[in-house]
């Protein structure tokens, strides 16, 4: 399940998406916008700007913005980046691979050969899904 962390921070990357180019936006604004606490949204924020997603000014006029064009930042980076693996199992996880302890031959286990194929087909899409994707996909919507 996606965590509320992760949703957050795509809720903002959007906002932040839908402003890009312009000048930055104070954490209150995009906290009211999304409806999200303050205070979280301020956590999630940093850890995007420390990963380099977002640029940060402070001072009159500073807020946050993005670091690169929305239609650069996939789902799959954020995901990551705030609930670190995306694979529903630690065995088929490519970035945070962990052995099972119950599995005694990985090589031959349905569970995992069909979970690699799940994990294969999500992160297909999560590849493919820019923040800029979102954003269109939500005028469209908005649109029937």
């Amino acid at each position: 399940m996606l965590s509320k962390k992760t949703k957050y921070a795509i809720k903002a990357l959007m906002v932040l998406g839908r402003n890009y180019g312009k000048e930055p936006m104070q954490i209150v604004k995009i906290a009211e916008e999304e409806r999200i606490p303050k205070k979280f949204l301020e956590q999630i924020l940093l850890e995007m700007r420390n990963a380099g997603m977002l640029y940060s000014k402070k001072g009159a006029g500073g807020g946050y913005s993005l670091n690169k064009a929305p239609e650069d930042i996939y789902l799959s980076q954020v995901m990551r980046l705030i609930d670190g693996p995306i694979a529903l199992l630690p065995c088929v996880s490519l970035n945070f691979y962990r052995s099972c302890e119950e599995c005694t031959e990985e090589h031959a286990c349905g569970i995992r050969d069909t979970f690699i194929e799940v994990r294969n087909a999500m992160l297909q899409i999560l590849n493919d899904t820019s923040v800029a994707n979102l954003i269109n996909k939500e005028k469209e919507l908005s649109l029937d």
